[in-house]
Parts: C-alpha cells; structure tokens; sequence
C-alpha cells in the first residue's frame, strides 16, 4: 500500500534531469524545460481547452513512434509565440541534442523534438510584442548554462499572465510519494497560469486551491475588471523521476488538468486552450518491461492525485507571486493586510 505522501510544497520545482530557463520581455515571454541528459525525456500530453495552442502534440501519442523528448517550450504571444520552438531546436542541434536519424552510434543529423504551448497575452502590453526564435533560443541557454531560475512569479510565459482580474504567472509546486517498497518519487508540475476563469471564490474571497490563504479584500475585488476579449489559456507541465511509459504519463497529464478544475472556476471553457505536459526525467536504464505503477497500482494512485495536487497548488503559486504592472491587479494588491 502507497505510504501517505508528504505535504506539497508551494514554489518548488526540482526534479533531477530536468532543467528550467526563462526569458523574460516585460508584457510576454518563453519558459523552456529542458532535458539534461542527450538520450531526453519520456513524455505525454493532454490538451483539454477549446481553444488550444500547441505544437508537436500528435507525436506525444503512446502509439506514435518517437518516445523520447529533448524539451518543452510554453511560451507567450498567442499562436506567434510557436515560433520559439523553433530557436530551441536550433540552439539543442548546435549543442549535439536530438533525435539521431541514423542512430546514436552513427554520424549525421540531429532532430531535436521539441513540443510546445502557448498562452494567449496580447491583450496585456503591446500586442505586437510576441516571443520569437532567438527567445526560444535564450531560454534553452538559459536553462542549460545559466543560474538557476526564479521559480514563480511575473517570469519567462507568464510575464503577461491574467487569472480572471488578477495577474497571472508561472508558479511551481513538489511533492513526493512512496510506494509499497519505499521507494521514494518525485512530482512536480510548473504551470502558466493564465485561466478565463477566476482562481479567486466570490463569497470568501479565498484561493479556490488554498483557502489557508489570506483572503482578498473582496469590496476592491469585485471593482476589478478583466482585460478583453475573454482569451484565455493555463498550460503547463508536470516532472516525474519515476521510470513511467507514455500511456501511464499521459494519464498524469489528464489527472494534472483535474488541478485546474479545482483551482479555477469556471474551467476549460471554449476559449481557453489548456494544454498539460507530462514527462519522466528517469534515466533509459531505469526502465524496465512492466513499470514502478504496473508492479504497485497503490503507488500509481498515488502518483495521479500528486499530479492533480501539484497543479493546483502551482496555480495558487503563480498568482500569488505575480507582480502588479500594466493596469492589472495583483494578488498581493487586494490580500488581507495589504496596503
């Protein structure tokens, strides 16, 4: 039987093997997850917005051919934001990372598989500001050569982040569980909150995920209006070190969106295009025919509710770090005790 999993920790996202980098433009971004290892990570992805705006999905497939990723790019700018992805396969395929075409012991190209989401933010600063290449590019280096990033806040894709009234941003929770042997493994999700919905309850004016929060001042609250149009989108990813197959990750990813639901009401609406990553930093020799999950279903259980959980708490987590700017409120604006 899984053991009780310990307590999720709020702007926490430190999964081995996996590297994060932000770029950071004022009123929009790119935040890129990156693979350390060159052999890349396993990894799924469940879309469940209306409105979604992705790219490199359908080989993320458990029926599709290629397994392994090399990194994840959420980014800003709407669907002109894609265009990061392509400096981080340039930047990854200088460095010698990707998919060997001919295999790994011979010479020739290096495909780097790089999926990617994106926010909508162009309501928020200049709407011609949007996230290019070289950004794409940055980030990586960012993540790979720079020092470590700041977890949480107004950074990299949620620079230009809304969350109802209030400011979005990037936020990141961690937790662990046990399985039956006591072997230990890590969840972590960092996510791009940026919902149609409000992450805020009217009556109490308490986080929807985390009522233990200081309430906002509700009569400032309800004065607050929302940039327009109604465009919106929450993307993001969640890490495992646990040696999981893509169908058992894609089922992370589908239990991740679960945290959404709890966090923001409404959720998934047409309009939003939330997008949930989810990938094993595990190394290749970890793997073996049946999984961690296969042999201890408990563990598994375990593993989906840390998902859900973890996603939650990172969208309480980047809301309540956003930093105020552009005409748009902040959570630390309104809270209880605030001036």
């Amino acid at each position: 039987m899984a053991e009780k999993p310990a307590p999720l920790a709020h702007g926490v996202f430190d999964i081995p093997g996996l590297r994060v980098g932000h770029v950071s433009l004022d009123d929009t971004g790119v935040t890129a997850l990156v693979s350390a290892d060159g052999a890349g990570m396993v990894g799924a992805v469940d879309v469940r917005g209306g409105g979604p705006g992705t790219r490199e999905t359908d080989l993320l497939d458990p029926h599709n051919t290629v397994q392994r990723i090399h990194a994840v790019v959420l980014s800003g700018g709407s669907a002109f934001g894609l265009a990061a992805a392509d400096g981080a396969m340039r930047e990854l395929e200088s460095r010698g990372l990707g998919f060997a075409v001919f295999g790994d012991d011979q010479p020739g190209p290096r495909v780097p598989i790089v999926p990617a989401a994106v926010i909508f933010d162009l309501v928020v600063g200049d709407p011609h500001h949007r996230p290019g290449p070289e950004d794409g590019a940055a980030a990586v280096r960012a993540a790979l050569d720079g020092e470590p990033a700041a977890q949480s806040g107004s950074v990299g894709a949620g620079c230009g982040a809304t969350a109802g009234v209030l400011h979005g941003g990037v936020g990141t929770a961690q937790m662990t569980v046990a399985g039956e042997d006591g072997t230990e493994y890590t969840v972590a999700a960092l996510v791009v909150a940026n919902p149609l919905g409000s992450v805020i309850d009217p009556v109490s004016g308490c986080f929807y995920g985390d009522p233990s929060r200081p309430p906002v001042d509700l009569e400032r609250f309800t004065a607050l209006e929302r940039p327009k149009p109604k465009l919106n989108t929450t993307i993001g990813l969640i890490a495992t070190d646990c040696p999981l197959p893509q169908a058992q990750l894609e089922r992370l990813a589908m239990t991740g969106h679960d945290g959404i639901a709890r966090a923001v009401r409404p959720s998934h609406s047409p309009l939003d295009g939330d997008t949930l990553f989810a990938v094993s930093t595990a190394v290749a020799e970890k793997y073996s025919a049946t999984s961690p999950a296969d042999r201890d279903p408990d563990l598994y259980y375990a593993l989906c509710d840390a998902s859900a959980r973890c996603v939650e708490g990172a969208i309480v987590d980047a809301v309540a770090a956003a930093s105020p700017g552009h005409d748009i409120a902040a959570w630390s604006d309104i809270a209880a005790g605030a001036n």
